[in-house]
């Protein structure tokens, strides 16, 4: 059963979509804390978002855009904007499909089934991202090396699938910080420390040395 996941703030359209899509076949969830979105999605991992462009504390612009750097999980925009600069910007942040409210009902239900047909074969099961032998898995937290793997913490998991894909140059305090304000997972200076060292801690336990180095002034490497 796929699931999928409704970032909608209005009360009636939330109801109104669940109940759609729960008689159509699908597993539904909507999002309940408009401040942890990003946790609320790696949590439930799910295999399409239906999300609006006007919510409470963030927009469905930003929420697209940090989704994008964790995952290519289809993102259709359900919005009453029906501008063609929302529209372009939507598609150009990483959204798969755009539709206007009042939207039709069973031209919605097509454009959710395309968009699950067409990702079933481009996407993993689970987004992954791979260094030297070393995999993390974005939907599970666990990191692997060969045939052993140990589960990181969501702070932890950030920072570092954030040096996995940002490998070859050093990234600094600053921009680490600054990228884990950006997904809600604020750290200060002194706790990202703490957090680097426990990641390598834990790499270490599952034969892991040495993967992540540090250069006074600079930041940090893989």
């Amino acid at each position: 059963m796929k699931h999928i996941f409704i970032i909608e703030d209005e009360e009636c359209i939330r109801s109104e979509l669940t109940m759609l899509l729960e008689n159509s076949g699908y597993l539904v969830s909507c999002a309940s804390d408009f401040s942890k979105i990003i946790d609320e999605f790696l949590q439930l991992s799910p295999d399409l978002i239906l999300l609006d462009i006007n919510l409470p504390q963030t927009d469905g612009f930003t929420l697209c855009l940090k989704i994008r750097h964790l995952s290519q999980v289809p993102i259709i925009f359900v919005t009453g904007r029906d501008s063609q600069i929302d529209e372009l910007q939507a598609l150009s942040l990483g959204g798969d499909d755009y539709i206007t409210k009042p939207y039709h009902i069973p031209v919605l239900l097509a454009r959710i089934s395309n968009a699950l047909k067409r990702t079933a074969k481009e996407l993993p099961p689970a987004p992954k991202v791979q260094f030297e032998g070393v995999t993390l898995d974005i939907s599970t937290g666990l990191v692997s090396y060969q045939s052993a793997a140990i589960e990181l913490s969501k702070r932890e998991m950030q920072i570092l699938y954030y040096l996995m894909t940002h490998t070859g140059h050093y990234v600094s305090r600053i921009t680490l910080l600054e990228y884990l304000w950006d997904t809600n997972l604020y750290i200060d200076d002194n706790a990202l420390s703490v957090n680097i060292t426990r990641v390598r801690e834990k790499l270490s336990k599952i034969g892991v040395v040495d993967l992540i180095h540090t250069k006074r002034g600079m930041g940090y490497r893989l």
